[in-house]
């Protein structure tokens, strides 16, 4: 999949993860030349229409949110070949990945944290989005230690609750 262009404009430069319906990669958008996040969702559930309601349910629910940590939404795909979303690149790693190195985290760099994650958290619900997945894999930390949310998949708006 390395150096594959998709509609002309994003070229797939690494594998940044993979879940269970989709793969995350690294890539440029060779229009603005800036580094994007492409989140495919994968070829096996291309044609399931739960599978892509819920892909595009999470496209919908980060674009209605913007704030400092909440990863952003650029663009979204959905045809017959692929559905996939880009979304904002942030370099660093996830939480679960600064833990596994760090150990015990000091009280003032756990608050700063939950701080940050707090307030993308407050935002969301403000908007009427409840993430339903927070957990350390899907907190994205980056090289000044600023929170960006991610992973939106299984969030649901409080008016289809």
């Amino acid at each position: 999949m390395k150096g594959a262009i998709f509609h002309n404009r994003y070229e797939i430069l690494d594998v940044l993860g993979a879940g269970g319906t989709a793969i995350v990669y690294k890539a440029r958008d060779i229009v603005l030349n800036r580094l994007v996040t492409l989140k495919i969702l994968r070829e096996q559930y291309a044609n399931d229409d739960q599978f892509v309601r819920r892909f595009k349910h999470e496209a919908q629910a980060v674009a209605c949110l913007s704030h400092p940590n909440i990863v952003s939404i650029y663009d979204v795909v959905f045809d017959s070949d692929s559905h996939y979303l880009v979304m904002e690149y942030v370099e660093g790693c996830t939480l679960k990945q600064y833990l596994e190195q760090k150990g015990s985290l000091p009280v003032n760099e756990t608050l700063y944290i939950m701080h940050q994650l707090l307030d993308a958290l407050d935002h969301a619900h403000k908007h009427n989005v409840i993430h339903r997945d927070i957990k350390p894999h899907n907190i994205l930390l980056d090289a000044n230690m600023n929170v960006k949310v991610t992973d939106f998949g299984i969030a649901v708006a409080i008016s289809d609750i």
